[in-house]
């Protein structure tokens, strides 16, 4: 599979990790669009949110409970975004289900 955050999971890209455990991983966004501009992903390939079952909806909740817990390590006690693009239309340049946390800056809707 020629997927990059595959690649980033199996060690073949390095990339600033900010948390992993066996099902997931956080690293920083290499084109941050806030101060803080972290990609949560599954380790398991899920190809979008389009793609979420009863078989693997477990380690999204636990991606949301890493959000928590990151927010409050990184002192964005004023607010956060977590963002999931589903399909090309909406945006979705990587086809592996991933979450942008970003925070520090304000943010306006729609996006910008």
């Amino acid at each position: 599979m020629d997927c990059i955050f595959c690649k980033i999971v199996n060690g073949e890209i390095p990339t600033k990790k900010v948390y992993e455990n066996e099902n997931m991983l956080g690293f920083y966004d290499v084109s941050p669009q806030a101060p803080v501009h972290i990609l949560l992903i599954p380790k398991e390939h899920i190809t979008s949110a389009a793609d979420i079952s009863k078989e693997n909806s477990l380690v999204v909740a636990h991606i949301f409970e890493v959000a928590s817990k990151l927010s409050k390590e990184l002192n964005l006690s004023d607010g956060f975004r977590i963002v999931t693009n589903c399909g090309e239309s909406a945006g979705q340049s990587v086809k592996h289900l991933h979450f942008h946390l970003m925070g520090g800056r304000n943010f306006s809707w729609p996006p910008g």
